[in-house]
């Protein structure tokens, strides 16, 4: 098997939302696993493009920041963010000023709206079945795919 094309890193480990984004950039073309969750310390796999997974909170900005201070520049890909909303409103302020202030540190910032969905399921799969999930997927693997 081939190895992926994502790394996925979330900020807070693997909840709902950090399994929803790893499902969603597998994509649906047949080709098999395209990412893959990294562990904590895990190194980035050589050709594997590094995907940070953040709620859009004040809080998961700032761990955010921390983790980008620390990234090493010149060895690994300048990482992609998926931010992912909390709530069915904007980002506090300070948050979206933390944002801005850190998108010259990344690949590219890609927003998922708040999806109802990841709050009333068991499964991620069950997830990916909602129609409003699906249309955010597809919208973030053309965003990350360049298209």
């Amino acid at each position: 098997m081939a190895e992926p094309r994502y790394g996925l890193m979330p900020i807070h480990g693997y909840d709902i939302a950090a399994a929803a984004v790893l499902h969603m950039l597998d994509g649906e073309d047949g080709r098999g696993l395209r990412a893959r969750g990294l562990g904590p310390g895990e190194s980035v796999p050589y050709g594997v493009q590094p995907v940070i997974v953040a709620p859009s909170t004040v809080y998961g900005t700032v761990a955010l920041e921390g983790l980008l201070r620390g990234w090493p520049t010149g060895l690994v890909p300048t990482p992609w963010l998926v931010v992912v909303a909390d709530a069915p409103v904007r980002p506090a302020p300070a948050a979206r000023y933390r944002l801005r202030a850190l998108a010259g540190r990344l690949a590219g910032i890609a927003y998922l709206p708040y999806l109802p969905a990841l709050r009333a399921v068991e499964r991620v799969e069950d997830a990916l079945a909602d129609e409003a999930v699906a249309r955010a997927a597809a919208r973030l693997r053309a965003q990350l795919e360049g298209k």
